[in-house]
């Protein structure tokens, strides 16, 4: 919807990192943009600001932030950028509900912006999501888009004598058995999310000698963010100990993945895109990252199995 809203097609370019899901690449490249892939931080591994102020281009329309692990990005220097290049940002905010920069929502930064309500987050009601707009601008083209790009809404009102095709758009509303399901739990958001920093907090503390003897390295929260237990992932020293570690896990019956495979290598990333620098960053940190179970209910023992599981594998 953000891709159809602003007018994005061919010979346009859309900056993102390269370091998340195809969602974020797969809906410009379906308007007939390119996609310019950027390196992440190594510390948030959120995209680098620098990286995006080398990639803006004529053609650039678009910078996409991913707020990684519901862990926010430098906003005022990704928004200072767009700026003094006039150009969009939409966040990526799939993982990001409840999380905050500064003190603001996530979300409410950019232009427009996207949450995520898949299977995965941290509430679901299977797929889908919603769009969030902070320009007043889009806010009628959006009701269209929504609306199949007919004008329907706006014949309900009475504003016109009957409702026709206007625009692009597509069928993105969720069915109400999912919205129900999804509305329960957004009544209870702010427990779901405190049971969530229990467990984010229960492995953080869990994984700090091993840090601290060099064997991982634990998530970076910047001072300005405060994030909303969405993942809680480590770093392996290489992929090998990383592989042995989810291996060694699935020995205990523990469910722990990598996260992502870079965009720019895949096969439909290299077709509808192209990677602007080495992108060492992303390229290292996908081989040596794992995530670990983060569910509401966990119970300690469920903790303390896999804490355990983390320590035996690394001893």
């Amino acid at each position: 919807m953000c891709a159809l809203l602003l007018g994005v097609g061919p010979g346009d370019e859309v900056i993102m990192p390269s370091f998340t899901f195809s969602s974020t690449a797969g809906a410009f490249a379906l308007r007939g943009a390119t996609v310019v892939f950027v390196d992440v931080r190594p510390d948030t591994l959120n995209v680098d600001v620098d990286a995006v102020g080398s990639a803006v281009t004529p053609r650039t329309r678009v910078i996409v932030p991913v707020h990684y692990a519901g862990v926010a990005c430098d906003m005022d220097e990704l928004l200072s950028v767009a700026a003094a290049k006039d150009v969009y940002v939409v966040e990526d905010a799939a993982q990001a509900l409840l999380s905050t920069y500064k003190a603001r929502p996530l979300g409410s930064l950019g232009h427009l912006a996207a949450l995520s309500f898949h299977e995965t987050k941290n509430v679901s009601c299977g797929e889908g999501g919603a769009l969030l707009i902070n320009d007043d601008r889009f806010a009628a083209d959006a009701e269209i888009v929504q609306e199949k790009g007919t004008n329907r809404q706006q014949f309900y009102r009475g504003q016109v004598d009957k409702y026709t095709w206007v625009s692009l758009g597509s069928s993105y509303a969720p069915s109400e058995i999912n919205a129900a399901f999804l509305y329960a739990q957004l009544v209870h958001v702010d427990s779901i999310t405190v049971d969530r920093l229990r467990i984010w907090n229960a492995y953080h503390d869990a994984f700090a000698d091993l840090e601290a003897e060099g064997n991982l390295r634990r998530p970076i929260v910047p001072a300005h963010a405060g994030h909303n237990a969405h993942l809680y992932y480590l770093l392996l020293p290489d992929g090998r100990s990383r592989d042995r570690l989810i291996k060694l896990l699935a020995e205990r019956n523990v469910n722990a993945v990598f996260h992502y495979v870079p965009l720019h290598e895949s096969p439909a990333g290299r077709r509808y895109g192209r990677a602007s620098g080495e992108l060492r960053t992303t390229v290292d940190v996908s081989a040596r990252l794992v995530r670990l179970p983060l569910w509401v209910g966990m119970q300690d023992s469920d903790i303390e199995r896999v804490v355990a599981g983390v320590y035996e594998a690394l001893a």
